[in-house]
């Protein structure tokens, strides 16, 4: 309306008339009524109206009955999808089903989804009916009363183990909630429930499984689980999906592919050396890595340090997911030409995962380590790696903090070498314990059990036998000894002297039996002779407890291992049984004998 005009004439209208009534002669005016559509009643609800009698003739009225209206019987699960939907009423943004396809929209949606999901992730139904449901990007929202008990009663079903078929929106709800972790303990815990949902739901519909595929890196890359991605997929037989994987904590390949210098192509990098060059070099690898920590240099950014710019990524494209969990930083790099950094709590990819700096970095580490590994093998040709070449900020950094890069990658190379090619004695604990135990069963069996000496009773010799011994004497008159029972019987001079001296031997005292010297000590006393003055004083270490027979060992310069080896085949061949045990204490059996041998 332009605004007031004062000139303008109106038109008159007329207003209508009214219709009149006569009664007994006198006319009664009663005003028009414009008939209107009865307004509807709520489902269960109504009024009971009677037509009453008027005095006026053919005219009659309504009268309303009174009458109580029973209140319908609540339902605390419709109640509790109030309460959902109001999720979604006081978020800060309006939600929109119908521009699902504007990103957005997609970022309210997930936002109201995650909260929404949160809100019923306990909730479990037992719902008879079956509501069929098609829609892209299925959520809570757009679901009737019927479709939403249809999906959480299946649900509580999947849960328990029971995953029937249904329609594939459902499913797709389902696995948006385990990619935003609703309903599950953990992040692994809910890498378990996908699986398994996937392996199961995929024998009704395989249209999930080109999805999953590429959720289950994005699940790896987001979630941060305690084994890798290249892990996963050989445990659960998926390498076919993923073929340029690599792992950046065990591919030796990957370092070389990025390096300036490849080894691989090396005359030293041989058959026989192939696997000693790859041990090497992550040995060495590690060691800087921890020089760079030490110093305030991250290894990871310093070598994989992208250039170009880089692009937004957004976890798990094509499903309503919500980035509810706040990021560490970090770089994840899953193949040569896949890097995802998180910086901030937010993600980006690149297809370039190093920089040129960072290249001629690796390729100086890989040629210095191969120097230093073609000395210490005594290779027929050295070889040179020029540091003033590479111009990366850590080689800067290091040499500010006074270390040489050069003289780290060095050390490390000799340290593995010398711990590579060391002679490892393993010892069987089970076959020492067999052979302890056949050594007491034959020392058992070569014991002799002492025996108490008898004096041995000097017997009568005959005449014929001690006559070229005795001398003759001249014949004397023969004495009868009486017997008993019997007559006189002759005796001659011989038989009457050995007679007496069998009688003086009789009763002499018996003097006591002479022991011999024990072989045990003998036996002692020459272990004692092939053991060393280090074994003995490391008895000596064991016995007192003064300190550890590891301190001792290290400050002997001797391996543990050998040195307990020693002392136990030394006392095998001297005892026929060890002297220490598997946590090196010595045998309660022999404790007396070890403190005599060392002096105690």
């Amino acid at each position: 309306m332009d605004g007031f005009n004062a000139a303008k004439k109106y038109k008159s209208y007329k207003i209508p008339g009214q219709q009149q009534f006569n009664l007994d002669g006198a006319a009664i005016e009663l005003p028009q009524v414009k008939s209107a559509k009865p307004a509807p009643l709520d489902e269960g609800m109504y009024y009971e109206i009677e037509y009453d009698a008027c005095p006026i003739p053919g005219v009659g009225k309504f009268v309303l009955k009174s009458q109580k209206i029973t209140e319908p019987e609540r339902d605390e699960k419709r109640d509790l999808f109030y309460q959902m939907r109001d999720i979604a009423r006081t978020h800060h943004s309006a939600y929109d089903s119908s521009r699902f396809f504007d990103q957005r929209v997609q970022y309210n949606n997930s936002i109201i989804f995650y909260k929404q999901g949160m809100f019923m992730k306990d909730f479990t139904d037992d719902y008879s009916g079956n509501a069929g449901f098609t829609q892209y990007f299925p959520n809570y929202n757009i679901m009737g009363y019927e479709q939403l008990r249809t999906y959480f009663t299946w649900r509580t079903e999947v849960r328990k183990g029971n995953v029937a078929d249904i329609s594939l929106s459902y499913a797709f709800l389902y696995i948006y909630e385990l990619l935003g972790n609703i309903g599950v303990n953990n992040p692994q815990d809910g890498l378990d429930k996908l699986m398994f949902f996937w392996k199961a739901f995929s024998a009704y519909n395989k249209s999930i499984d080109k999805y999953i595929l590429r959720w289950l890196k994005d699940y790896h890359v987001y979630y941060e689980l305690d084994h890798t991605f290249k892990d996963f997929i050989e445990t659960n037989n998926l390498t076919g999906f993923y073929p340029d994987l690599v792992d950046i904590d065990n591919n030796f390949d990957l370092f070389c592919s990025i390096s300036k210098y490849d080894i691989r192509k090396s005359a030293f990098f041989s058959k026989e050396n192939s696997k000693l060059i790859a041990d090497c070099f992550f040995f060495v690898i590690n060691k800087l890595r921890q020089s760079f920590e030490d110093n305030g240099i991250r290894f990871e950014e310093s070598i994989f340090q992208p250039t170009k710019k880089l692009s937004e990524w957004k976890p798990f494209k094509g499903a309503l997911f919500h980035n509810w969990m706040k990021q560490a930083d970090r770089r994840i790099v899953l193949s040569e030409n896949e890097i995802y950094i998180c910086q901030k709590n937010r993600w980006a990819f690149s297809s370039v995962i190093t920089s040129e700096n960072a290249r001629q970095l690796i390729g100086y580490i890989m040629k210095q380590m191969e120097a230093a590994l073609r000395r210490v093998t005594s290779y027929k040709h050295k070889l040179s790696a020029n540091l003033s070449a590479v111009t990366h900020e850590a080689v800067v950094k290091l040499q500010e903090a006074g270390l040489s890069l050069e003289e780290i990658i060095n050390d490390a190379v000799y340290r593995f070498y010398k711990e590579a090619t060391k002679t490892v004695v393993v010892v069987d604990q089970e076959a020492l314990a067999r052979i302890r135990q056949e050594a007491l069963v034959i020392q058992e069996k070569l014991i002799v059990p002492e025996q108490e000496q008898q004096p041995v009773p000097i017997m009568p010799m005959q005449e014929e036998q001690h006559a070229s011994v005795l001398p003759i004497q001249d014949e004397q008159p023969v004495p009868t000894i009486p017997m008993q029972d019997k007559g006189p019987v002759s005796v001659s001079p011989i038989q009457e002297q050995l007679s007496l001296s069998y009688t003086a031997i009789q009763d002499m005292p018996s003097m006591p039996p002479v022991t011999p010297s024990s072989p045990l000590s003998d036996t002692w006393e020459s272990l004692k002779n092939t053991l060393t003055k280090t074994e003995i004083e490391a008895l000596s270490v064991v016995m007192n407890g003064e300190i550890e027979l590891k301190r001792f060992a290290d400050e002997c310069g001797i391996m543990l291992e050998v040195l307990v080896d020693g002392i136990n085949e030394k006392a095998m061949d001297s005892i026929g049984d060890s002297l220490l045990d598997e946590d090196f204490v010595i045998y309660d059996d022999y404790k007396e004998q070890v403190k005599e041998l060392i002096g105690l």
